[in-house]
């Protein structure tokens, strides 16, 4: 997704603590520790008690490559990054677009898919950038979603939500107008969720996802980049992006 923090929280808060583990460090305790989010369906999400999506399916892959079992931390998405460099896991995938900001602070792996951010609004609702002057937007808190509303001339009042659940339900409800979401989940959610009767509109940025891990942990970045190559080009990855999207949705 596209989320972020300013930087000047960013220089305060990310700071490491302590020294991240190394890839043999991590290989030698048998457990890679992954931070993501758990409410951002199909990437993350609880279906009934069982932690589920693409993302939970590509580590629990990658995991396999690298030889060891995965321990999941469930974390609120606005402290992912500050646990990562607090040595509280190892590594974070919850939809992070790679931005220079953000690459100040943390290390990106190599993009494990591409989406962008689209309007959102319901069945009649605006759908162009133009049509959005003086209409209530949402977005989930934390994203870089709020920077581009704020950068729309003449646009209403601005709400963000916890999730991106919680603003999808808010501008089903009336709340707001038109909201900027993942164009890859809203496509799952309107073949999901036609009573919901949203569209999708235009298209407002592109973006490349990655992983994210402590700054200057080279080994594991390496050895994660080297995994998902791998997965990719065995079918792995392809296999379990059709499974949550109908089709494979790395970069091209």
């Amino acid at each position: 997704m596209r989320r972020i923090l300013s930087l000047a929280i960013a220089l305060t808060l990310f700071q490491p603590l302590a020294r991240a583990r190394t890839l043999e460090n991590v290989q030698k305790s048998g457990t890679l520790i992954v931070a993501t989010n758990g409410t951002f369906a199909p990437f993350s999400y609880y279906e009934k008690l069982k932690l589920s999506g693409f993302e939970i399916d590509l580590i629990e892959a990658l995991a396999s490559e690298l030889k060891v079992k995965v321990e999941w931390k469930i974390i609120p998405f606005d402290n992912t990054l500050i646990g990562l460099n607090q040595n509280r896991y190892d590594l974070v995938i919850a939809s992070h677009g790679i931005t220079d900001e953000r690459a100040k602070i943390v290390e990106f792996t190599k993009p494990y898919y591409c989406s962008s951010a689209v309007i959102m609004s319901r069945q009649g609702g605006p759908r162009a950038r133009t049509e959005l002057r003086g209409k209530a937007l949402g977005a989930q808190v934390g994203t870089t979603y709020i920077n581009y509303l704020k950068a729309i001339e003449g646009h209403g009042e601005i709400k963000t939500f916890k999730s991106e659940t919680d603003t999808l339900m808010a501008l089903s409800g009336g709340r707001v107008e038109a909201m900027i979401g993942d164009r890859v989940a809203a496509l799952v959610l309107l073949k999901s969720r036609p009573e919901l009767k949203l569209q999708i509109g235009e298209t407002l940025l592109v973006e490349h996802i990655a992983m994210a891990i402590q700054k200057g942990n080279t080994s594991l970045v390496e050895a994660i980049n080297k995994s998902l190559q791998t997965l990719q080009k065995n079918g792995t990855y392809t296999k379990i992006s059709t499974k949550y999207f109908g089709e494979d949705i790395r970069c091209k």
